[in-house]
């Protein structure tokens, strides 16, 4: 674990009697695109705002690039590289898309907020946002107002203000989230640019989308790891098939 972007040792979380992560052991290498699926009460969605940091574990480490950040809290870990999108970042829909991420960047440099509306109008904020945008694909909409966006072209810009972060890892949870075909083609063609250029942790409840991008997969369910491997490994393991996957990779 010691060359990994990302390790997870020994993570528990329980609420009351119930164990909702029991004893996660994980190594991402870096450049990884490692994606986690399970079904539903799995605890996926645990074990991500652990990871984050939003949530304390009861027990266990997490480590980025081999320095433990256990003990730090959500932005500490983000100022670490650590930067979660689509269910902590919050697009703030009165303001234009290049000023959401304007904001996000400012955020990054740690420059004064005194005046968020005016973010945007530094050209030490405006640039990197527009690369951010244009990464993305949405700088022909700079200028639009974030609330007037259609959905999918908000799952771009929430991950375009992941990006001002500069991340070395990218927590992604469901990003396919209520897309429409059109919309989940745009985000697996651009999650794809993005493999290996930094460490992303995938949990997507579209296997078509999961086998399609990731390197490598974990499977989750009631809170331990029960499988980890290739794609097609992860798809002919019979204990994923009888507890997840089932039908669906018949």
């Amino acid at each position: 674990m010691r060359d990994a972007a990302l390790a997870l040792r020994h993570l528990h979380k329980n609420y009351g009697a119930l164990a909702v992560t029991d004893d996660v052991t994980l190594s991402v290498p870096s450049g990884e695109l490692h994606a986690i699926i399970g079904p539903n009460g799995a605890g996926k969605t645990t074990l991500i705002h652990q990871i984050s940091g939003l949530i304390p574990s009861d027990s266990g480490h997490v480590l980025l690039g081999g320095q433990d950040v256990t003990a730090l809290s959500l932005p500490q870990r983000v100022h670490h590289g650590l930067v979660r999108s689509f269910q902590i970042t919050s697009i703030l829909p009165g303001f234009s898309v290049l000023e959401n991420v304007a904001l996000a960047v400012q955020a990054r440099l740690g420059t004064s907020f005194r005046f968020f509306g005016r973010a945007s109008a530094e050209e030490t904020l405006n640039a990197p946002a527009r690369a951010a945008l244009a990464e993305v694909g949405l700088l022909h909409r700079a200028d639009v107002r974030a609330g007037l966006l259609s959905h999918g072209e908000k799952r771009q810009l929430e991950l375009a203000i992941a990006l001002a972060a500069e991340p070395k890892v990218l927590l992604l949870d469901e990003p396919l989230a209520g897309t429409g075909p059109e919309e989940s083609a745009v985000l697996i063609a651009l999650l794809q640019r993005l493999k290996g250029r930094m460490t992303i942790i995938l949990i997507e409840h579209d296997m078509e989308a999961v086998f399609a991008l990731a390197d490598r997969v974990s499977v989750l369910v009631y809170g331990r790891i029960i499988a980890t491997g290739s794609p097609a490994e992860v798809r002919e393991n019979i204990d994923v098939r009888v507890a997840y996957l089932g039908e669906e990779v018949a």
